[in-house]
């Protein structure tokens, strides 16, 4: 009997011993966006599935793909279009599961301002985070409506988004996400206005990507911390309430009316499947920036994207 249950307790310890470990990399410091991420942490569900899994925010917004491609994070979380341009450069990166699958990225400006329509931006300042991704969306934008990238002024705000907007710094900004920066505006009691990209001839796409070294990558460790996810986000949108206080329950700094606002819109985001890919949406959007001169010819979609559900 002692013998028995020796063995049962060795066997009930195996999992806890077995953890694998798994570094993810943010696109920016914690928020909503991230929900899926924190409530499978919070429910123990990466831990079910065997691993132990470390959430970091990057020192800059640029760094986490770069970070990917170079093995030191596991998985980073960019953007759809970021990914075509770096695949396009030679960066070993490709897309394995998506996190946001719709646009939230808008080109943001003063609901009162002097900017109307996209044609007034011309000898403005436009305010930016990402280098690369957002001008290159900028660029396109910006030509279907008569202008070049040398009729504005191009300033880096890093995180400081809306505020370089509300301050006068800028007259808008790229990058700006519509669950966020326009809530941040409201409560400040600024009102925003967006120009949706997808509505000014941009193609859908998936805003928030997990990218990875294809060479490196541990593919069974991502397949796990994509079904863990999906769970996360069956949880949230079964649950939004409950699964909101999980998320803010984390930091102190999280419980307040824009983080509370900003989960609400952006429930109905997250990809459900997270390990699903639409290969036609990769396919169009290479198209687009082929034709709109901003990558030189265009690539697979396998050498953008995998399907890690399918294998």
């Amino acid at each position: 009997m002692k013998a028995a249950l020796t063995t049962l307790a060795l066997l009930a310890a195996t999992p806890a011993a077995a953890q694998d470990e798994l570094t993810v990399m943010l696109d920016w410091f914690v928020n909503p966006d991230h929900g899926p991420i924190i409530v499978a942490q919070e429910q123990g569900y990466f831990a079910e599935t065997g691993l132990t899994v470390e959430v970091i925010a990057p020192a800059d917004p640029a760094d986490p793909p770069k970070m990917a491609a170079a093995g030191r994070a596991d998985l980073a979380i960019s953007y759809q279009p970021q990914l075509h341009l770096q695949v396009a450069e030679g960066m070993p990166l490709v897309r394995v599961g998506t996190l946001v699958a719709t646009p939230l990225n808008c080109l943001l400006v003063l609901e009162d301002g002097p900017i109307d329509e996209i044609a007034d931006l011309a000898g403005r300042k436009v305010g930016f985070s990402v280098a690369g991704v957002e001008e290159a969306l900028l660029s396109s934008i910006l030509a279907a409506n008569g202008l070049a990238m040398q009729d504005i002024e191009l300033v880096n705000v890093n995180w400081s988004l809306s505020p370089a907007l509300m301050s006068g710094q800028v007259d808008a900004v790229i990058g700006a996400f519509r669950n966020f920066e326009l809530n941040q505006m409201e409560i400040e009691g600024v009102a925003g206005r967006c120009f949706y990209l997808e509505e000014e001839g941009l193609p859908a796409y998936d805003e928030l990507i997990y990218v990875a070294n294809p060479e490196t990558m541990d593919a069974d460790r991502v397949r796990r911390f994509l079904a863990a996810t999906e769970r996360a986000t069956q949880f949230i949108v079964n649950h939004p309430d409950e699964s909101w206080e999980i998320f803010a329950g984390t930091s102190a700094e999280l419980r307040d009316e824009l983080n509370e606002r900003a989960w609400a819109d952006t429930i109905p985001r997250f990809a459900l499947r997270p390990a699903a890919l639409d290969a036609g949406r990769y396919h169009r959007f290479e198209v687009f920036l082929n034709e709109a001169g901003l990558v030189e010819g265009t690539r697979a979609v396998s050498d953008l994207a995998i399907d890690l559900g399918a294998q």
